[in-house]
């Protein structure tokens, strides 16, 4: 097989590691594995490892017609048979196989909005998903919608599976106490919530004040963010919380940090619950997407329904005051992600699945 991974861009979203993830890995069991992003390059491209053939559009509008020229030229240079575009990047594909008509597709949707699949866009999956072979969703919310909304025959639930970090310099220190930290490791997007964070914030500051919150994540520089700002004024959490903004040395990240915290209202399968798996910290997450799939309740982490502030704050103080909790939790996560989201076993199905829908 020969397959191009394309996204949109290299920001550290789940979506973007994912790119990043699938290509490395494959660049080590098929012909040949290539990377392509359109738009935007960023921090994930100190990940891509040597053997992996990379080609950046700087695609500047919807038609681009310089980008899919390059985007064909490649293709058919290389001897391309599969891409495999990741979310929003799924148009450029299709006006690429217009204009290559062999070229396969298929279509990898990593929509964080799965508990809302009500209001989501569908004319243009609609029109333009008939030209992809397969679709790969990232969890079972919505890999059923595919199936009855895209009326799509080849759609595979694959789990996201976290990777080994390509050593980068440890450059990000956190602030406030060793031993102390609290991580969210999110983009500050409305669907996760971090209104929910600054209340548990500011309930654990009358608590247990030397614990402090950390948050990574791009941060979009919008009224979600303004208002973020804004309630971290309000509560007088400017000692209590931290932003951070977008990073590369994530492993570095974790590591400075005691417990992973989500609060989202939506998810499918966050990279970042992986992450603090892999690196054996304790969590307390949002019972959301499928998260359940791989957090049991006071077995590896805690687990706690949507917007319950008081449940979350509980949750997050049991792990404080119980080191030997936080300990016995992270390592029974980390054996719950090798067991059921390795990177091994997540590439063994993809790649069984390719072959099956391109007999």
């Amino acid at each position: 097989m020969r397959i191009i991974q394309l996204i949109d861009s290299l920001e550290a979203g789940g979506a973007e590691r994912m790119a990043v993830s699938y290509a490395n890995a494959l660049a080590e069991k098929i012909e040949f594995s290539a990377l392509v992003v359109t738009r935007k390059e960023g921090p994930l491209l100190n990940q891509i490892e040597p053997k992996v053939s990379y080609l950046f559009l700087n695609k500047k509008r919807t038609i681009d017609f310089k980008a899919i020229y390059s985007l064909r030229s490649f293709a058919k240079k290389n001897k391309v048979t599969i891409i495999h575009a990741h979310s929003t990047s799924f148009f450029l594909a299709f006006l690429v196989k217009v204009a290559f008509p062999s070229i396969q597709l298929i279509w990898h949707d990593h929509y964080g909005d799965s508990e809302f699949l009500g209001k989501r866009p569908t004319l243009a999956l609609r029109l333009l998903m008939p030209y992809f072979k397969g679709i790969i969703a990232v969890n079972h919310n919505l890999q059923i919608w595919s199936k009855q909304e895209l009326k799509s025959k080849n759609v595979i639930y694959l789990p996201n599976f976290p990777s080994n970090e390509k050593k980068v310099a440890s450059k990000t220190f956190l602030k406030g106490i060793t031993g102390k930290r609290i991580l969210c490791l999110a983009n500050l997007r409305a669907q996760k919530n971090h209104f929910l964070l600054l209340d548990v914030a500011k309930k654990l500051k009358e608590s247990h004040p030397e614990w402090t919150f950390h948050l990574v994540g791009k941060d979009f520089e919008d009224l979600y963010s303004q208002k973020i700002k804004n309630r971290i004024v309000t509560f007088d959490l400017e000692k209590n919380v931290f932003l951070y903004g977008t990073k590369d040395d994530v492993g570095n990240i974790i590591e400075q940090s005691n417990i992973g915290i989500l609060t989202s209202d939506s998810e499918g399968l966050p990279v970042s619950l992986l992450e603090y798996g892999w690196h054996k910290k304790a969590v307390v997450v949002t019972k959301v997407g499928e998260v359940s799939s791989l957090v049991t309740n006071e077995s590896n982490g805690f687990l706690v329904e949507v917007r319950q502030t008081q449940l979350f704050y509980e949750s997050v103080v049991k792990l404080i005051l119980n080191e030997t909790l936080r300990n016995d939790f992270g390592i029974a996560l980390y054996n719950a992600v090798v067991k059921n989201n390795s990177e091994e076993t997540i590439l063994k199905k993809y790649l069984n699945w390719l072959q099956n829908i391109y007999k």
